[in-house]
């Protein structure tokens, strides 16, 4: 596929919010939103990065993003948010943010840290942000996942809390299957309700973010996270072209509803391509499940 950023469309007028652009995958997925005249607003949880990051993105195209706090791990704050963005539309929500291989931590609700940050908060900003997607006349939800999501083949309602144990990579992989779970039942039952709102999903391959090296760093494991890091700079692609798949997915005008979005190189690297998610992502009645279980735990549904 020969897609690059020059294909994609004007953007002008079109509200989209990205969650976790301060860096990486999210400030290359901003960058180019700007550049092709969207109104961007970046959101996340560090007020002092996130006023650093508009400040190179509007000197890098001219154009200041909007900024909104916003911290995934807390659903209070995932609430205020909500509260606090009042567009009178919302054309696109890039679910962008995420932690990787963390320690054992807990969100400000109890629940295991990957879990809840990558999967259970963005569930709530959606269901949150609904009315304001439901206003645009082709809204778009891109929930950004991993090819890790295919080491694992099940999520259950204890691993929210991690009740039976903790693996890193393990919990990562369950917050990265929960993330294509939610994709696809949202795709589900947007249609379902008859509503114009195209749910599609992303993965950036191995990309060199600061994800690599933050989650050892986080447990005081600085031979793991040089190990890493030495390892991404080697074998990784930009960060910059981490993102071609999510903008592929936010901006593409014909994309079909449930796509999925990664690099053609083995899904490592390379152009975008529309790629697979596991059997266990494609399960239906693990979806449904997962998405009542979700439910229960943020106290918010979106259809």
């Amino acid at each position: 596929m020969s897609w690059s950023t020059k294909d994609i469309p004007d953007l002008t007028g079109r509200a989209v919010l990205v969650t976790g652009a301060t860096s990486g995958l999210g400030y290359e997925t901003a960058l180019e939103l700007l550049r092709h005249g969207a109104e961007v607003t970046i959101a996340a949880r560090n007020p002092e990065k996130s006023a650093q990051a508009a400040a190179g993105l509007a000197a890098a195209t001219g154009r200041r993003p909007e900024i909104l706090e916003l911290d995934l791990a807390d659903l209070t704050s995932v609430k205020a948010a909500a509260e606090q963005y009042k567009p009178d539309r919302l054309d696109v929500l890039i679910n962008n943010a995420g932690v990787m291989a963390t320690p054992y931590r807990q969100t400000v609700d109890g629940f295991e840290l990957q879990v809840g940050t990558n999967h259970l908060g963005h569930f709530a900003l959606t269901a949150r942000l609904l009315p304001l997607l439901l206003n645009a006349s082709s809204p778009r939800v891109v929930t950004v996942s991993s090819f890790m999501h295919k080491t694992v083949r099940r999520i259950d309602q204890s691993d929210f809390r991690a009740e039976n144990g903790y693996a890193k990579w393990d919990a990562y992989g369950k917050s990265k299957l929960a993330n294509l779970l939610f994709m696809l039942e949202l795709d589900r039952r947007a249609r379902a309700a008859g509503t114009p709102l195209l749910s599609v999903g992303a993965h950036p391959g191995f990309a060199r973010t600061h994800l690599q090296t933050s989650g050892p760093q986080m447990g005081g494991v600085s031979l793991e996270a040089r190990v890493m890091g030495f390892g991404t700079k080697i074998v990784a692609q930009s960060a910059a072209a981490g993102a071609w798949p999510s903008l592929y997915a936010a901006t593409l005008p014909d994309v079909r509803p449930g796509s999925y979005v990664g690099p053609s190189f083995f899904e490592y690297r390379g152009r975008p391509k529309l790629v697979q998610p596991s059997k266990a992502a494609q399960d239906p009645e693990l979806a449904k499940r997962l998405w009542t279980w979700s439910a229960e735990a943020t106290g918010v549904d979106a259809f």
